[in-house]
């Protein structure tokens, strides 16, 4: 079976939202969008290409959806490897509202996320893998159906913005597998989810 791999960009401060250019997503009038463009060096690009490498097939959220929609299908460059697997792969995006989509081998997944999405992994050779798309990243951690996320932290603080862990996301503990440093500063850094946090304490012992 596929493992459920999800890559994500983030700042320090936990916003997600616009990574890749001004006008991507303006929510709650969101004015930093394009916020990672500036740290792109060679090792960020490789790191990808390596993510891009392993991959069977996408799962996206609308609004990512959407996004990749508009960008990807008129990058036909054949060597770059983001372009070349992203428009001849399956893609697999979660919508309620989406009936005809209008990208090459995209099926809208609308029902039970559980069922569908443990059916996806299971026929997926490589990895099935989720980018960007935050709520749906958050979703599947609640549905217990992410095996390992990319956290790809760069170095910005912006105040504002959608942030990937809310109030409210299931505790949920992971792993480190592998990780770096840029030399722009971006963190690569991958976990493997590992149940519920565990807790213990720093309280000195009982005077005897």
């Amino acid at each position: 079976m596929g493992k459920l791999v999800s890559q994500i960009f983030v700042t320090l401060d936990g916003v997600y939202q616009a990574p890749g250019g001004p006008g991507e997503d303006t929510r709650g009038g969101f004015e930093h969008g394009g916020w990672s463009f500036p740290y792109g060096d060679e090792d960020f690009g490789r790191f990808v290409d390596e993510v891009f490498g392993r991959v069977g097939a996408f799962l996206l959220g609308r609004r990512t959806y959407d996004i990749f929609a508009s960008y990807w299908p008129k990058v036909t460059d054949p060597d770059n490897p983001v372009a070349t697997k992203l428009n001849a792969l399956p893609k697999y995006v979660v919508s309620t509202t989406l009936t005809d989509p209008e990208w090459n081998a995209t099926t809208v997944v609308d029902g039970d996320l559980v069922k569908e999405i443990t059916a996806l992994k299971e026929r997926t050779d490589g990895e099935l893998q989720v980018h960007g798309s935050g709520a749906l990243v958050r979703s599947l951690l609640d549905l217990g159906l992410l095996d390992t996320i990319h956290v790809l932290t760069f170095p910005v603080v912006l105040g504002s913005g959608l942030r990937l862990f809310p109030e409210g996301t299931v505790p949920t503990a992971f792993r480190r597998t592998s990780g770096r440093v840029t030399p722009a500063g971006v963190s690569l850094q991958t976990y493997d989810t590992d149940g519920s946090p565990r807790y213990g304490t720093y309280a000195l012992p009982d005077d005897e």
